[in-house]
């Protein structure tokens, strides 16, 4: 007699024909994955906002005609190309900043301001704040997984919100818009002899920006390829991650952070004007902000091992920025955080360096 049930198992086991699942799978066929609903919304925005790009720079360029014919003719028209330039290339940064996890979302909107202002006002703060963004983005990236077990409040890829990003550009983005006030966009020529207080403001931005960007190297490349800190007020060593350590190798990369910013602005301004006489000098530029770049370092040390808190916490087993029965204070009263710092160091070095820059620069 026939085994039936056998016959019906072999029946259940072997796929239908032209079956889809079954088919696919004796061709070895993968199904292709679809966009996930946040990269459609995040695409569909993407072309809603280039869209907008060209009417919104035609809109502002109006905007400025209107107000130029209302004062008088005292206020000067931006010209269209440079707001559509100020709109695009901000936003090109900050979305790539956001698909590499450099910016969370509120970062990236206030990233899109910041550049956007510094870009409207001078071409030479956009290279400048290219540069600091380029460099910093990468500084936090390096070396990731040592950051993780030294750093309290360490974030994958580091990503910076809006509050880190004001406190790094919100001085220079007030002061650029200082400068289009009280002159117009475009780029100027370093020369105080002609034009002071342009000048002034110039140095002002270029100094606070070399100075975030002096200060992110040294934190970030300090830690982990610099040897054992020293506390920049008792020249004690002190954990690695301490509030107001500083290392050889920190003090280094803050001064080439300054460094790359001043030749971000040098080239620049060669390119966007035209050849200016010999005795009016622009290549100090790039040492002025080496020098704004490491003593930003300095000051933000300074001011991390006197007015943060650190504490080196025995569960953790890390430094850490808050009192707590299990934490051995190291130095620093709890006064300020990181942002804090951040933010003093950068109004403190873009009101005083461009005094020294005056002094210093050759005629």
């Amino acid at each position: 007699m026939r085994d039936t049930s056998s016959h019906v198992e072999d029946v259940k086991r072997r796929p239908m024909a032209g079956g889809r699942a079954g088919g696919s799978l004796e061709r070895g066929v993968k199904p292709r994955p679809g966009l996930s609903l946040s990269d459609e919304v995040f695409a569909m925005l993407f072309i809603l906002v280039l869209s907008l790009v060209i009417p919104l720079s035609l809109s502002i360029w109006v905007v400025s005609l209107v107000m130029n014919t209302a004062y008088d003719g005292t206020l000067y028209p931006i010209s269209p190309w440079r707001l559509l330039f100020a709109i695009i290339a901000p936003m090109f940064i900050t979305i790539r900043g956001l698909k590499k996890q450099s910016l969370d979302m509120s970062g990236a909107l206030t990233g899109f301001v910041v550049g956007f202002v510094l870009t409207v006002s001078n071409l030479c703060f956009f290279s400048c704040l290219l540069a600091f963004f380029g460099i910093s983005s990468w500084a936090t990236k390096y070396k990731a997984e040592k950051k993780r077990i030294l750093e309290e409040d360490f974030k994958e890829g580091g990503q910076r919100n809006w509050i880190q990003v004001l406190c790094n550009g919100g001085v220079a983005t007030e002061l650029a818009i200082l400068y289009m006030i009280e002159f117009h966009p475009g780029e100027t020529v370093i020369d105080f002899n002609t034009r002071y207080n342009a000048c002034w403001l110039v140095l002002a931005v270029v100094a606070g920006l070399a100075s975030s960007c002096g200060d992110t190297l040294s934190s970030e490349l300090g830690t982990v390829l610099g040897g054992q800190p020293k506390l920049i007020t008792t020249w004690q060593p002190v954990p690695k991650g301490t509030n107001g350590g500083v290392t050889g190798v920190g003090l280094a990369c803050s001064l080439l952070g300054g460094l790359a910013v001043g030749v971000a602005y040098f080239m620049t301004i060669l390119l966007t004007n035209e050849p200016v006489s010999d005795s009016v000098y622009q290549w100090p530029m790039v040492l002025y902000a080496g020098a704004a770049g490491l003593l930003g370092s300095l000051l933000d040390s300074f001011l991390g091992a006197t007015l943060q808190y650190s504490g080196f916490c025995d569960e953790q087993k890390k430094v850490v920025q808050y009192p707590s029965p299990t934490t051995k204070h190291i130095s620093g009263l709890p006064l300020l955080d990181n942002h804090g710092v951040n933010l003093v160091t950068c109004v403190v070095i873009s009101l005083t360096m461009p005094r020294l820059g005056y002094q210093l620069w050759p005629y």
